[in-house]
């Protein structure tokens, strides 16, 4: 199955609860993290929902 990689760069303060626990769901929990998980359309929603946090990088 294909990957994806996926990079924090935004902060989690400040932010609601749900979006956070996006975050910790993603694998990441502080800046500049990477997580690879698979490509699957559930974790490119999860993706969505917190996309002005992360980068994808592939």
């Amino acid at each position: 199955m294909a990957t994806i990689k996926i990079k924090q760069t935004g902060s989690p303060i400040r932010r609601t609860k749900d979006q956070r626990a996006t975050l910790i769901g993603l694998g990441l929990n502080k800046m500049h993290r990477v997580s690879e998980l698979e490509d699957s359309p559930e974790v490119r929603g999860m993706i969505r929902k917190v996309q002005h946090m992360v980068e994808v990088q592939g």
